[in-house]
């Protein structure tokens, strides 16, 4: 893992580069729809659906922990009671304490990632076995990382929108 974080996926780098590029340009670009709102914008929902912005945040949160803790090195998994409950599309009133859960995530994740590439690189599958499918390797967790985070940042782009009109789809 390069020492210095990748923020941007290179324009013609190596597969490594390049999936951690775009792993972290899509956390960045969460955090930019997220940004300076406080716990009642954080809460806000569009129509019929759950999802809030603090409600992303508590998500990938879980998704980080699910794919780099448990998928990658067989750590505790989060039971399908706590993946079918509703608690994580709800934004947690203490907005500071949901920034602080997704950093810290965030942060493991990357020790996690920095580890396996030393013990194996993206070929590296170690971790938990999935009864007729098998261990998936770090690129697959990798690529399925990037899939979540880019499949909800369009959630987060309407919710922002309809906040005050925030659009983009990268942070300046």
């Amino acid at each position: 893992m390069p020492d210095e974080l990748l923020t941007e996926p290179p324009v013609a780098g190596s597969e490594l580069d390049t999936l951690l590029g775009t792993l972290e340009r899509n956390r960045r670009t969460l955090a930019w729809k997220c940004a300076d709102l406080d716990a009642a914008a954080m809460a806000t929902r569009i129509g019929r659906s759950a999802i809030t912005l603090g409600g992303l945040l508590r998500h990938l949160t879980r998704c980080e922990a699910s794919s780099f803790v448990w998928k990658l090195n067989g750590g505790p998994g989060i039971t399908a009671a706590e993946w079918d409950s509703d608690w994580e599309w709800t934004a947690d009133s203490d907005v500071d304490k949901t920034w602080r859960d997704w950093e810290e995530a965030m942060a493991r994740s990357r020790k996690l990632v920095a580890e396996a590439l030393a013990d194996g690189g993206l070929d590296r599958a170690k971790g938990h076995e999935f009864p007729g499918w098998g261990t998936p390797s770090l690129r697959r967790i990798l690529t399925d990382m990037i899939e979540e985070y880019a499949r909800h940042l369009g959630h987060a782009d309407l919710i922002r929108e309809a906040i005050d009109g925030r659009v983009g789809e990268d942070a300046p």
